[in-house]
């Protein structure tokens, strides 16, 4: 589904208020479904974007906070999927936003409801419903970090 209204204005907001800190842009993607985590991180891959790909929530959260005050190793952004063992991507986003965080961070799930996406968008993330356009999320990705350039 593309991004709505709605969608637009939460990107723009993003984008605002953040910028990558590495060249190529560093992208964590956090889903539990093989299959749905390596189609994302090709396409961000071939987009010109490092990424590193994990399995559940607990791996992204020791992934993300890894990199707390070392530049090198943090991430640009977050695409994690909402259900996942051990913590969800919501559970996540909401400890991020709890501790200051403002890393940028895209949710997507097949068990949405209006409630889980409100809450979402409150703590400042894109959500998308599963399934959705690959083109969908890579413009997602395009308008939040820039593209590394052959």
């Amino acid at each position: 589904m593309p991004i709505d209204k709605r969608g637009s204005l939460a990107l723009k907001s993003i984008a605002e208020r953040t910028r990558p800190i590495h060249t190529p842009a560093r992208v964590v993607v956090a889903d539990d479904d093989p299959e749905m985590r390596s189609l994302i991180a090709a396409a961000l891959r071939k987009d010109g974007h490092e990424v590193t790909e994990v399995t559940d929530g607990l791996r992204l959260l020791v992934h993300v906070i890894s990199g707390d005050g070392q530049p090198e190793r943090a991430f640009d952004l977050v695409i994690a999927d909402l259900r996942m063992p051990v913590s969800s991507g919501l559970q996540i986003l909401r400890g991020l936003r709890h501790s200051g965080w403002k890393l940028p961070f895209i949710l997507c799930t097949a068990f949405g409801d209006e409630s889980t996406r409100n809450e979402a968008e409150k703590l400042g993330a894109l959500f998308f419903d599963k399934p959705f356009e690959l083109d969908d999320l890579r413009m997602a990705v395009r308008g939040i970090l820039p593209a590394e350039e052959d």
